[in-house]
């Protein structure tokens, strides 16, 4: 079975193998959707094709819990921007969770980046963990029939810290490599 792997920046794909099927999807919610939905019919444009084919996604993320450190396997993605009482109210379904089997946290996804204040307190309890991708990739793979593993690692706290994130992700990626090695074994 053939690994495509998505990483939204650059910066966290650095210590990837030069042969890894790798697609940098760039920052957002649209910007993954788009390229994780290109890269996938492209790779694979039959849908009876696309059960050799799994997609890993690897990426840096912000906790909302202290403490929380290193790798982890999310075991659903939400998200976050959704107002689910809103849409609700007006008589509309929220398709805003995806089940991803993993026995970790909850992963929240939006546009947002997540540098603490009132942002980040209305997320507790909702999620553990903070992208900006997560939740576009689940969603393009699941509605494509095709499986995925997420992989995301703490770079940060999701506080006023997080904004030093392009002197953080160094390490991110060298974790993101290391879990990767272990994925593709």
């Amino acid at each position: 079975m053939s690994a495509l792997v998505l990483v939204a920046h650059r910066w966290e794909a650095t210590g990837l193998p030069a042969d890894a099927d790798l697609v940098i999807t760039g920052v957002g919610m649209t910007a993954a959707a788009v390229a994780a939905t290109r890269a996938i019919l492209e790779r694979c444009p039959d849908p009876q094709s696309r059960n050799g084919l799994r997609v890993i996604n690897l990426g840096s993320c912000g906790a909302l819990v202290d403490g929380m450190q290193g790798i982890f396997e999310p075991s659903a993605v939400i998200n976050r921007d959704v107002d689910e009482q809103v849409l609700g109210a007006a008589g509309l379904a929220v398709d805003n969770r995806i089940d991803l089997g993993g026995d970790g946290p909850v992963l929240g996804t939006g546009d947002s980046f997540v540098a603490g204040g009132s942002a980040r307190e209305a997320l507790l309890g909702r999620c553990e963990l903070v992208d900006m991708e997560g939740f576009a990739i689940a969603y393009a793979c699941r509605t494509l029939g095709v499986p995925l593993r997420m992989v995301k690692h703490v770079s940060d706290s999701a506080d006023s810290d997080a904004l030093a994130w392009k002197d953080l992700v160094e390490v991110s990626a060298r974790a993101l490599a290391e879990a990767y090695a272990d994925l593709a074994d």
